[in-house]
């Protein structure tokens, strides 16, 4: 096993597009340690991208934010501009493991373990976050839904490595949030989870929405016919009745020792009234 700690980010996506084994890379490590003592991977090569000048930088621009990709959760929830632009990411960030967890565990890490129930996607997808993606000798930016692919899977190619997540300026008027259920109090896995994001017309209307669903699917689902029936409404109950039945019926849950289809399903709703209501009062809706 070799371990590597580059300087820059394109030796870091040249070290891994030229290894002829298993490459993993290593930042927070909350995912990867854990694999590598239950013998579920060994890896060939360890990438180490810690040392990388700007991937533990938090930067606030004119366009919004870059959370560098080794940024751990717990520097998320220390920064107050992003906290109050984007309080639903910090939320779902906050949520990953525990005390000792958030100190080393990262975002982008969360999204690239591809977890159908990890915390900070739905969050990110509700926010219209993306993902700049470094390859050899290539640079793109995609949208963050568009990064797992099943559990455990990423449309991620050989040598490519996610160097931050974006997020847009928050615009007047506008809110998010994350919800999860779980069947302890703290530092469990999401049995149903969803990010919402609205914004407010001057007369207190929705006129954009996102919604996202985790753990309900192989991957998150960006509800759009939820987006659909917020727009244009005040968040009336009639409403949140209807985006509870869509978000129910957006679900494709399985059975498993954590919940039933049904329950999922029940579950989904409920939490897509209560994320919703509090996006909307975040917004200044009233």
């Amino acid at each position: 096993m070799r371990y590597i700690r580059p300087l820059s980010i394109e030796d870091a996506a040249g070290l891994l597009a030229g290894s002829a084994g298993t490459a993993a890379i290593l930042a927070g490590g909350s995912d990867l340690l854990v694999r590598m003592k239950g013998g579920f991977i060994e890896p060939d090569l360890i990438v180490d991208i810690k040392a990388i000048d700007g991937l533990g930088e938090i930067r606030e621009t004119a366009e919004g934010f870059s959370i560098g990709a080794a940024v751990p959760c717990a520097v998320l929830g220390e920064s107050k501009a992003l906290k109050k632009a984007w309080p639903g990411v910090v939320e779902a960030a906050k949520l990953i493991g525990s005390k000792q967890v958030q100190g080393r565990c990262t975002i982008v890490g969360n999204l690239c373990n591809a977890s159908p129930a990890a915390d900070s996607v739905p969050a990110l997808v509700a926010a219209g976050a993306k993902a700049v993606v470094v390859g050899p000798g290539a640079r793109r930016t995609i949208a963050v839904e568009a990064v797992p692919t099943g559990p455990g899977k990423t449309s991620l190619t050989k040598g490519e490595i996610i160097e931050a997540i974006l997020l847009d300026k928050r615009l007047p008027r506008s809110g998010d949030a994350y919800l999860r259920f779980i069947p302890r109090t703290e530092m469990d896995i999401a049995v149903v989870s969803v990010g919402v994001n609205l914004m407010l017309d001057e007369q207190g209307r929705v006129k954009f929405a996102r919604l996202a669903l985790g753990a309900v699917a192989p991957t998150v689902i960006l509800v759009e016919e939820a987006a659909e029936v917020l727009i244009g409404s005040k968040l009336d109950e009639a409403t949140l009745e209807r985006l509870a039945k869509v978000c129910s019926g957006a679900c494709r849950p399985i059975d498993d020792k954590r919940g039933t289809i049904e329950f999922r399903r029940k579950v989904a709703g409920v939490l897509a009234k209560r994320a919703a209501t509090t996006a909307y009062a975040r917004a200044g809706g009233k």
